[in-house]
């Protein structure tokens, strides 16, 4: 599978960071589970970044 993962910062009182996964192929049945799978994946890997990022600002 083939997919695009673009990150940006945009400074808005602090710094917002922005999460683009594009690519999957939702006609097919790997790119429909793994489209699904990432869809439930990527709040708990986004929310494990900012707490490292809290914890970094914090040293």
């Amino acid at each position: 599978m083939d997919t695009t993962i673009a990150w940006t910062l945009e400074a808005v009182d602090g710094t917002v960071l922005h999460l683009e996964h594009t690519g999957f192929k939702l006609d097919t049945p790997m790119g429909e589970q793994a489209f699904q799978g990432m869809g439930n994946g990527w709040p708990g890997v986004l929310s494990r970044i900012d707490g490292v990022l809290v914890d970094a600002a914090r040293a």
